[in-house]
C-alpha cells in the first residue's frame, strides 16, 4: 500500500500532465486540505520528489495569496544525464538519492523499466557489500558508470 507521500506525488504529477506547458500553479494549503494532512507534508513531498535532478523546478510565494508553481523541465537527455553525473552524484551518493535519480530517468523515458530494475539492483545497499562510508562512494561510481553507458547509447 503506497504511503501518503507517494499518493501526493502521483496526484501532483497527474495534475502537471494535465496542464498546458507542464506548469502547475496551486496553493499549498489547498493540497494539504485535499489530503487532510499538514502543509509540512506537502513541503516534504515537494522538497524530496520534485527537485532539479528529477527534472522539476519549483517557485514558491508565501502569504495569503501564496502559491506553489511546479514546472516540469524539458531537458535534452544527454544534457540531463551529464548534469546528473557532474552536479548531483559527486563522489558519494546515498541509496535514497540514487533510487530517486533512477526513477526520474525511467519517468522521462531515458531508460526502460527493465533497465530501471537492473540499475536499482546495482545501487542497492544489500548488493554493495562494503562498510559505510565507502558504500556511498562505490554506489556513486556504479551509478556514474551506468549513466556514462547511457550517454554513449544516446
Amino acid at each position: 500500500m503506497p504511503g501518503l507521500s507517494d499518493v501526493i506525488e502521483k496526484f501532483i504529477k497527474e495534475l502537471i500532465e494535465e496542464c498546458d506547458k507542464g506548469i502547475l500553479e496551486i496553493q499549498r494549503n489547498q493540497l494539504a486540505d485535499y489530503f487532510n494532512c499538514a502543509p509540512s507534508q506537502i513541503n516534504y513531498v515537494l522538497s524530496t520528489r520534485f527537485t532539479i535532478d528529477r527534472g522539476y523546478y519549483i517557485q514558491s510565494r508565501r502569504g495569503g495569496g501564496g502559491y506553489i508553481k511546479i514546472q516540469r523541465l524539458d531537458i535534452d537527455s544527454k544534457q540531463y544525464l551529464g548534469s546528473i553525473m557532474h552536479e548531483h552524484i559527486g563522489d558519494s551518493i546515498s541509496q535514497f538519492e540514487a533510487l530517486g535519480i533512477i526513477r526520474a530517468l525511467a519517468e522521462r523515458g531515458i531508460i526502460t523499466p527493465r533497465e530501471q530494475l537492473m540499475m536499482q539492483s546495482a545501487v542497492n545497499s544489500k548488493t554493495i557489500n562494503v562498510f559505510s562510508p565507502s558504500k556511498d562512494e562505490v554506489r556513486a561510481s556504479i551509478l556514474k558508470a551506468m549513466i556514462s553507458s547511457l550517454l554513449q547509447r544516446k
